[in-house]
């Protein structure tokens, strides 16, 4: 297990756009989030402990705020045939309940300058980078509970129509498995 930050996209930045398959079956593109009171896009795998860890509060993170018209998504940009953990087949076993597409080409990682999982990018309704960083300060085997302490008060934040967090942390997770060449050029 490889550790490292995310990369902190500027804030401000549009969504970069995709069209990706879904796990579930269909195309998911991010024309079908407008009119969203905000996006939370997420990047995520099933082998990473660091996700696994917050699986849980995942779900129930999309649950308490989907109600509030916050669309949420998940993306899987890791080389499954190296990691075949990560494939279309085994994340369609999740059962999240949010879109979780299969980034096969790794082309909208690079776009979302994505570095681990967890990454998350909260975009407003405009589709501007309101956050990026952590969900809280909790790892596997820090012994800090899982809080959603750091993401929940930059959505409740966002849908109160107030200012976003002055400090956002980066995330820490797994480093996104790159197939091999393919590694961006924010990492060289």
């Amino acid at each position: 297990m490889t550790a490292v930050n995310s990369t902190m996209l500027e804030l401000g930045t549009k969504a970069p756009s995709f069209r990706l398959p879904s796990a579930a079956g269909g195309i998911v593109s991010l024309e079908d989030y407008s009119g969203a009171s905000a996006l939370l896009v997420m990047f995520i795998c099933n082998h990473c402990p660091f996700v696994k860890h917050v699986r849980a509060e995942l779900v129930k993170l999309a649950n308490d705020y989907r109600p509030k018209g916050v669309a949420v998504v998940a993306v899987n940009s890791n080389d499954w045939s190296a990691y075949p953990d990560d494939s279309p087949e085994r994340m369609e076993k999740e059962g999240y309940p949010f879109a979780y597409l299969c980034d096969e080409t790794q082309e909208v990682a690079r776009e979302y300058r994505a570095a681990c999982t967890p990454d998350f990018y909260l975009f407003d309704a405009r589709q501007e980078l309101f956050y990026r960083g952590q969900l809280d300060d909790s790892r596997p085997g820090n012994g800090v509970p899982v809080s959603r302490n750091d993401l929940r008060e930059a959505l409740d934040a966002l849908l109160a129509g107030k200012a976003g967090p002055a400090e956002q942390r980066p995330s820490l997770g797994c480093n996104i498995k790159w197939r091999p060449g393919n590694e961006p050029d924010y990492f060289k």
